[in-house]
């Protein structure tokens, strides 16, 4: 009897792998790098550049659809690294610690960098003082109450942007007085509008794409001047000034594939950091990782339009 119920749990198993394995394979041959559907997980501080980029690529190819799902960086690395989500958009590479967990599965992420992209600090019109020291920031981010900032505001305690000033002070935890988390950038932007001596810190694309909600808002606001721990000139989160390296907080972005078989993933991934995808970077205000090239007609002379 024992031994009956061995080679039925064996054949059962045998079957619901091979279910797996063939809903994988019908999967796969039903989808290309240019048709089929696909969830891609965005980090939530550069959503716009993404919709954008998924507007066009459907625009171009009518048999893909891309649904884009918004989150926090934190919870979009746990997505990826449990394998609920195969294809994201971040603001970071994947760790040495991320990538070991990666080889133990025998999966191997296709990583593919197409933009530079920055954090921004905002502060009200009201606010005649649009230039900020980072190590002003640095040491508010420290606890040091001589700092001279009345108050940081943050989109979401686990998004990227607060990763990243966590990691520039050195800081384990953000101050527990003054600093105030919404859920995004939208929030912070809002804020920020509406209270004096306020800094918002937030994902430059979505200043330089607000949804038509936040046009009349954007305008209660100003962008900051950073100056970098290193010299002493005051810059902006600007084309030029992200291209010159000039500006202290500029990050790359980077779509991370881990489908394992050539699908849509590694068709987005292509079309984004392609010419089509590069100009759209531009076009965004943010700054492509390689600039579009330029056509130029040069004629011998000018002819004239006839009367």
């Amino acid at each position: 009897m024992l031994k009956y119920s061995k080679v039925v749990g064996l054949a059962v198993f045998v079957f619901l792998f091979a279910m797996c394995n063939q809903k994988s394979k019908n999967e796969a041959e039903s989808e290309t790098i240019l048709k089929g559907s696909l969830d891609i997980t965005v980090d939530e501080t550069i959503k716009p550049i993404v919709e954008d980029m998924v507007a066009v690529f459907e625009g171009t190819y009518y048999e893909a659809k891309i649904a884009i799902k918004p989150k926090s960086e934190a919870e979009l690395i746990n997505d990826l690294l449990n394998q609920k989500a195969k294809v994201v958009v971040t603001t970071r590479e994947l760790t040495t610690e991320e990538k070991a967990r990666f080889e133990k599965s025998k999966i191997n992420p296709r990583v593919t960098p197409f933009a530079t992209d920055a954090i921004a600090f905002v502060t009200n019109k009201g606010n005649n003082d649009t230039l900020v020291a980072l190590k002003t920031v640095i040491d508010f981010l420290q606890g040091k109450s001589d700092s001279g900032i009345r108050g940081l505001v943050f989109d979401n305690p686990n998004s990227s942007t607060v990763r990243y000033m966590k990691d520039l002070a050195k800081v384990k935890e953000l101050p527990s007085k003054n600093v105030f988390s919404f859920k995004t950038n939208d929030e912070v932007i809002k804020f920020v509008s509406e209270n004096d001596g306020m800094i918002g810190v937030v994902g430059v694309n979505w200043l330089y794409q607000p949804s038509p909600n936040m046009l009349d808002i954007i305008k209660k606001i100003n962008v900051m001047s950073v100056k970098g721990l290193n010299g002493d000139g005051y810059y902006n989160p600007t084309q030029n000034d992200l291209g010159e390296k000039k500006y202290p907080l500029a990050r790359d972005l980077f779509i991370i594939n881990c489908q394992g078989y050539t699908g849509l993933g590694m068709g987005f991934a292509s079309f984004i950091s392609g010419d089509i995808g590069q100009r759209i970077v531009l076009k965004s205000g943010l700054l492509p990782v390689r600039m579009p090239g330029r056509n130029l007609k040069i004629r011998s002379q000018i002819i004239k339009d006839k009367e």
